[in-house]
């Protein structure tokens, strides 16, 4: 997979499971999602998940990058 693919799709997902994770928190009202134990944890799955491919990929990203002398 391409490199910004990664990085979009890891974005994303630690958009998305910080808004879950406030839903199931309940901080974030209005859903069917909010108090819910199961989609706080969902939601903080999503946002691990989104967090190592953001730093996996830009960590790559910076490893392949030639030093300057």
């Amino acid at each position: 997979m391409k490199r910004w693919i990664t990085l979009a799709v890891g974005a994303v997902l630690v958009l998305v499971g910080a808004v879950w994770v406030l839903q199931g928190a309940g901080v974030i009202t209005g859903s069917f999602m909010t108090g819910q134990k199961l989609w706080f944890l969902i939601g903080l799955v999503a946002f691990l998940v989104g967090v190592v491919l953001v730093a996996a990929t830009t960590r790559r990203t910076a490893r392949r990058t030639p030093r300057r002398k």
